[in-house]
């Protein structure tokens, strides 16, 4: 039922636009915006969303169209299906298909920053992750002594390749900053310890991309299906997600974003990295509305990347200008929900892995960590490597997840995101500056609430917040009134954010500040900064943002790794 307001309240909103008619809605606008272009001839691998579970003739009627039925979606009411382009209109017709979307392409998302968010603190203080189970839904995770003995479950779900090791490298990376244990960089000889933010948490390798670090809607689906199923098994608590692709229709149809809604509704967290691609002004937005999905669900806890500086402090901690920004593109949801370190990120290094020589630049000598004592200590590491992008961030966020659950096990996931939320650190600078060595090209950052969101990951905070949310913690959206010039953001009126403190101190975000279910952002009040954001002229002066026009065509891909 939920599913179902979602989808009416989208299709009230589009209709009030005058982007939709009502006799268009049981044809072509039941078919994806990078569908309706393509040559009625071709054959392509789509996912047919129905309002229910679809019946025997629902599926007879595909096949009769010519449709070739390759599995079953019974997760999210759907179907992965083969068929020729124009069949689809057909297909469409029938009042119980919801959406028809492709299979999109999917992929990766690329000292140690424990203790800039102060995890080596929780960690003295017994706090580990032990027992949580956390499931890294990626390129795989390979043996490393980090994590051995943790890894108690994998499974590939890349079509023909059964294989769970990680011939990419990337998740392994990953797994290794939610949970390694620095086995191999502890002792009196070694400078610094790559241990991740939960070192003792179960990890669950669910393997949906493939070699070169590409996946499929499908194959994400599907592995995400099956942490749920497991969920108590492997007492499932985590979800972490660093991979996404381009938006490409509101996450109230988006396959992808159904699917992690219901891992969150079945009490697993789910942890998304927002994207990299804060630098992007193809839309002419300055790297606005960049967030990727699934990011985009209002469910999930979305991630974005500052960078530590190489130093352990959190006051001169910048954020990193390719980390996307929000509003989401179409929906105009507040996003990221926070950030955390992911710049320079050493972590674990899958042996034999392409990472070294798909980025040269993050090879770590082992003398940069190891004082002596072997006589190869000033090789090429083969245990860590560096790696940049919200991919590094994500997994900061669903370790110190697992650390919140050891603690109490008995929050939920809108508890938890609450929680991170409240407690991160809202100390910024109003801007900073960022000078691409290769091109000489300089990007400004704003510290808004659609670049930070709602602060900085604090572990020890977060452990040490004991408010227990009440109410859902949906990310609200943001409403642009052109009569008054005010922004506001929407929260909904059984929302957590009603009466919490969260985006920032110039204004408390609470009840003395919201009017009729929203508090103003830009215009008359500031959420961040100081009197201005020159966000406000570069996102609120685009159409595309809006939704008032069409950002295709352009490349529905999935980001990558910085």
């Amino acid at each position: 039922m939920g599913r179902q307001r979602h989808f009416q309240a989208s299709l009230k909103g589009l209709l009030t636009l005058g982007l939709l008619s009502v006799s268009s809605l049981m044809g072509a606008n039941k078919l994806s915006v990078d569908l309706q272009g393509l040559p009625a001839s071709a054959s392509v691998d789509v996912i047919i969303q129905f309002t229910g579970p679809p019946s025997q003739a629902d599926l007879a009627a595909i096949s009769q169209a010519g449709g070739v039925m390759r599995q079953a979606m019974q997760s999210i009411h759907g179907a992965l299906v083969t068929v020729k382009v124009g069949q689809l209109n057909g297909i469409a017709h029938n009042p119980n298909v919801l959406y028809i979307s492709p299979d999109r392409k999917i992929s990766s998302s690329l000292e140690f920053a424990e203790p800039t968010v102060n995890a080596n603190i929780a960690f003295q203080y017994g706090w580990t992750g032990a027992g949580v189970g956390v499931a890294i839904i990626d390129s795989g995770v390979a043996f490393h002594p980090d994590l051995k003995g943790r890894i108690v479950y994998s499974e590939s779900f890349v079509p023909t390749d059964s294989s769970t090791n990680d011939a990419y490298g990337h998740g392994t990376h990953v797994a290794g900053i939610v949970g390694g244990n620095a086995f191999d960089s502890t002792g009196p000889n070694y400078i610094y310890t790559f241990r991740g933010i939960a070192p003792q948490a179960n990890i669950i390798n669910l393997r949906a991309l493939d070699s070169s670090g590409q996946g499929s809607d499908s194959s994400v689906i599907n592995a995400i299906e099956r942490a749920i199923q497991l969920k108590n098994t492997w007492n499932i608590r985590v979800l972490n997600l660093s991979l996404g692709r381009t938006i490409a229709e509101s996450y109230t149809l988006d396959p992808l974003c159904q699917e992690v809604e219901k891992a969150w509704q079945q009490g697993l967290v789910v942890v998304v990295a927002a994207g990299n691609d804060g630098r992007d002004n193809s839309m002419g937005t300055n790297g606005y509305s960049t967030i990727a999905s699934p990011g985009d669900d209002p469910y999930v806890i979305t991630v974005g990347a500052m960078k530590d500086m190489g130093t352990t402090t959190r006051s001169d901690d910048l954020v990193a200008s390719y980390s996307s920004k929000g509003p989401t593109l179409l929906d105009q949801v507040v996003k990221p929900d926070l950030v955390a370190p992911g710049n320079s990120v050493v972590s674990a290094l899958a042996a034999g892995s392409q990472l070294p020589q798909r980025f040269p630049g993050g090879v770590v000598p082992v003398s940069y960590y190891f004082k002596g004592g072997k006589t190869n200590n000033t090789s090429n590491s083969s245990y860590y490597f560096r790696l940049s992008g919200t991919s590094m961030a994500a997994p900061m966020v669903s370790g110190a997840a697992a650390l919140l659950l050891q603690r109490d096990s008995t929050l939920s996931p809108d508890q938890v995101k609450a929680r991170l939320m409240k407690a991160a650190t809202k100390n910024f600078p109003s801007t900073s500056v960022a000078t691409d060595p290769t091109t000489g090209i300089s990007y400004t950052s704003t510290y808004d609430l659609f670049t930070i969101g709602a602060g900085y990951l604090d572990v020890m905070a977060a452990l040490n917040n004991t408010d227990v949310a009440t109410g859902s913690a949906l990310s609200p959206t943001a409403t642009f009134d052109a009569n008054s010039g005010n922004t506001f953001v929407m929260a909904g009126p059984d929302s957590v954010w009603q009466n919490s403190i969260v985006w920032g101190t110039t204004i408390v975000w609470g009840t003395n500040v919201i009017a009729n279910d929203c508090a103003v952002v830009w215009g008359t009040s500031i959420v961040w900064g100081t009197a201005t954001s020159s966000a406000f002229g570069i996102v609120w002066g685009t159409s595309v943002v809006w939704g008032t026009s069409n950002p295709f065509p352009q490349t529905v891909d999935f980001y990558g790794d910085k």
